[in-house]
């Protein structure tokens, strides 16, 4: 009869190769943990850029916000060597495209092409997916233009105040263009309505481009657009000026009054661009990129470039833009409710 199983005894020197590897297990578990936990190393600006960048245009293309972004693209790109892309996202009044780059990371490879909407939406809008003032970073105030009140040539109007006159005997069967709430093109209709004591239809669009192209076509009567997209329609013939929107005339246009002085008297309106990043970008990086774009606008190309088109370059600290942005916001604030135009 053979005697029975005895349990098997494990050395020491097993338990400790045992013990051994689990030791080495958990290390190397916590260690993968706290690498996963470890935010990524913040860009260094010295080794920026060393990818594509992306400028976001909230826009669709056919405007100067799409040639502005097209110019800096291509001049950053051969300044740097990498690859700037120029992102079309046009649509909701320009809150898709915007709020796109303020949830982007601030590492400098999004950037967004405002301009005056984004000083006026504050007050536009109930409620914004973002905060204007404190989830972008100001980056340069790139120009400023005027606007100029055109209409389709059919229409038998040839100054501002017979064009005021012909809105009052017609109430609410005019129609004018814009390129959506709170845009220039819209805010400064709704500030002339306000002061002219007129009532119009507005037929929003979501660019230049096709509100441009449904009043030469007489789908529309009459918009307020920034000067360098009307212009060329302007010289050609095929729209009729009536007034600019400054209180300077616009030296491309010095035949064409100011509405103040053709009708409406303190009338100013100031359309302007710019160029913002997500919040919480190193100050070496807005440096950088400031530096940059001041650098692309004093080329005499830029220059004649942006002057063709009728906008003045500006330039200059970031702290200029974002004070200016500050500023727009309180303007237009006071407008909106002056002019009773309600939030949408």
């Amino acid at each position: 009869m053979s005697e029975p199983r005895q349990p098997e005894v494990k050395s020491s020197a097993t338990r400790l190769v045992h013990f051994t590897r689990r030791a080495v297990l958990v290390l190397l578990l916590g260690a993968s943990a706290a690498q996963a936990q470890t935010p990524a190393p913040a860009p260094d600006p010295e080794n920026y850029p060393n990818k594509t960048v992306r400028y976001v245009v909230p826009y669709p293309p056919g405007g100067f916000n799409d040639t502005m972004g097209r110019i800096f693209a291509q001049k950053l790109s051969e300044a740097w060597g990498v690859p700037v892309v120029v992102e079309n996202r046009p649509g909701g009044g320009t809150l898709i495209g915007t709020d796109s780059v303020a949830k982007a990371a601030p590492d400098g490879y999004t950037l967004l092409g405002v301009a005056f909407p984004f000083g006026t939406n504050p007050s536009i809008y109930k409620s914004l997916p973002y905060d204007t003032v404190k989830d972008f970073t100001p980056l340069i105030f790139a120009g400023q233009t005027q606007n100029l009140l055109v209409v389709r040539p059919s229409m038998p109007i040839h100054s501002v105040q017979e064009f005021i006159d012909h809105a009052k005997k017609n109430p609410g069967k005019v129609s004018y263009g814009s390129t959506g709430i709170g845009s220039s093109n819209h805010l400064s209709m709704e500030l002339f309505k306000s002061m002219a004591g007129i009532d119009i239809v507005h037929v929003p669009y979501k660019g230049s481009a096709p509100m441009v192209n449904d009043l030469l076509g007489d789908h529309i009567d009459t918009a307020f657009d920034n000067t360098p997209n009307v212009l060329p329609q302007v010289n050609g013939g095929k729209l009729r000026a009536l007034g600019v929107s400054s209180t300077t005339r616009s030296p491309l246009a010095a035949g064409v009054p100011t509405v103040s002085e053709a009708g409406v008297p303190g009338y100013d309106v100031t359309v302007w661009f710019g160029v913002v990043g997500p919040a919480g970008m190193r100050p070496e990086l807005v440096r950088k990129l400031n530096t940059e774009l001041n650098a692309i606008l004093k080329t005499d190309d830029v220059k004649r470039r942006f002057h063709d088109q009728g906008v003045e370059p500006i330039g200059g600290p970031p702290s200029r833009f974002g004070d200016h942005i500050a500023a727009e916001i309180a303007k237009w604030g006071r407008v909106v409710k002056d002019a009773n135009i309600k939030p949408e």
